[in-house]
């Protein structure tokens, strides 16, 4: 069932709520008294974040609908607290909103010196905590704003600490490839683990044995399903639809991707790396004359992997190019090659935020806030792996909307 909220400064914003919310909802709201309330609006030139519903026939066929007699009751609602982190405030607002909860009162500022202060402005004490922080750019300084907040939570006696992370910066540092390197992912996981974090919540992790290098459980959630949902809105016949990897390193994500679009054929554009942030295209293995290429990687940096890839797939014949992409880091000069006409869209989500300077006609940005948060409650009620459907190691979280289901994988 759907719903929308509207406050008296901002728009419409989309809510979906399980089937076990909707039964509390009552009970929680009158007890708690909590009402959304957005400090601002949120300003998104090219359309609302919002997670788009997938229509009720374009379901994976290998999900099944979920059985309505698993239904959990919550428990220590008045228990959850969420923080957010200066990083992205607006993501940490939408998560809050569709959770029917305000964010904490936080104190956050910075000595003249540089040096970061964190004061929390209401009890923890006991409490299950989660601090919505992405270490993207200055990663630094973000990420010792993580720190320092974990450590505040700490010492203010919370049962539980998250760190919802998500956008993990280092993550491309996560293996020694020359002789003296440091492996800057495993120091950074370290960090987090040392300064009191009990568990991690991220997204899109650059690489998978990531996820090993804490020694606290991780929650990896994937926004691949919102992205692909949206390209299912834009109704492509499936047999001009060819997925693109930039890299051979990223093969193994496009295919999973191109699985779930339509089970679309693979391209891979062969890359010869002569330097940190310099790519130099060498060949196209695959076939995309005449067809949509629609390239898919985690991050775009300075977009000169993805961007040298599209003239590629121009060059050989390929009638539109897509770049699709969760993490939108857009060092210099990423806009400038992002828009200057290669690409027919550019489609990635808010996990970072993005200047309103750096907008452009072909940007999409699409909203992780209905995850991430429908993933906060399933971690608060102890319920993900019992109650949904688990396979192997991933585990199917569903929002329901008013007329469609939506789901997503969860690796547990």
């Amino acid at each position: 069932m759907g719903s929308l909220v509207q406050t008296s400064n901002s728009p419409l914003i989309p809510r979906f709520r399980t089937s076990h919310r909707i039964l509390e909802e009552a009970r929680v709201q009158c007890r708690s008294g909590v009402r959304c309330r957005l400090v601002e609006p949120l300003k998104f030139e090219n359309g609302k974040p919002s997670t788009p519903a997938l229509p009720a026939d374009k379901d994976p066929s290998f999900l099944a609908r979920p059985q309505l007699g698993n239904i959990v009751s919550r428990k220590n609602d008045t228990r959850l607290r969420i923080f957010s982190g200066t990083a992205n405030p607006s993501l940490s607002q939408e998560i809050a909103c569709y959770m029917g909860l305000e964010l904490g009162k936080i104190n956050i500022k910075r000595f003249a010196d540089g040096e970061i202060y964190v004061q929390l402005q209401e009890s923890v004490r006991g409490c299950d905590v989660y601090l919505v922080q992405p270490t993207c750019p200055p990663a630094n300084e973000n990420l010792m704003e993580l720190l320092i907040m974990i450590d505040a939570c700490r010492r203010a006696s919370a049962k539980n600490i998250t760190a919802v992370i998500p956008y993990f910066g280092y993550a491309r540092a996560d293996r020694k490839t020359q002789g003296r390197e440091s492996i800057a992912a495993k120091l950074v996981a370290n960090l987090i683990t040392e300064a009191g974090a009990n568990r991690v919540l991220a997204c899109d992790l650059h690489s998978g044995q990531s996820m090993g290098y804490f020694d606290i459980p991780v929650d990896h959630v994937y926004g691949q399903p919102v992205v692909l949902d949206y390209l299912a809105s834009k109704r492509v016949c499936s047999d001009d639809l060819v997925v693109v990897s930039p890299d051979v390193g990223g093969v193994a994500r496009a295919r999973a991707f191109a699985k779930k679009l339509s089970d679309a054929p693979l391209a891979i554009v062969d890359k010869r790396r002569h330097g940190h942030n310099v790519a130099e295209v060498m060949n196209l293995i695959g076939d995309v004359k005449g067809k949509v290429a629609v390239m898919v990687d985690d991050m775009i940096d300075t977009a000169g992997t993805i961007s040298k890839g599209a003239a590629l797939l121009h060059q050989e014949g390929a009638r539109e190019v897509y770049a699709c992409t969760t993490h939108a880091v857009f060092s210099p000069p990423a806009i400038e090659r992002l828009s200057s006409g290669l690409f027919q869209e550019v489609i990635i989500t808010n996990t970072i935020p993005v200047l309103e300077k750096n907008y452009f006609p072909q940007l999409t940005v699409l909203s992780v806030a209905n995850l991430l948060g429908e993933t906060i409650w399933r971690v608060h009620d102890d319920c993900s792996v019992s109650n949904h459907f688990a396979t192997s190691n991933n585990v199917m979280i569903v929002i329901r909307s008013r007329f469609n289901t939506l789901y997503y994988l969860v690796q547990d």
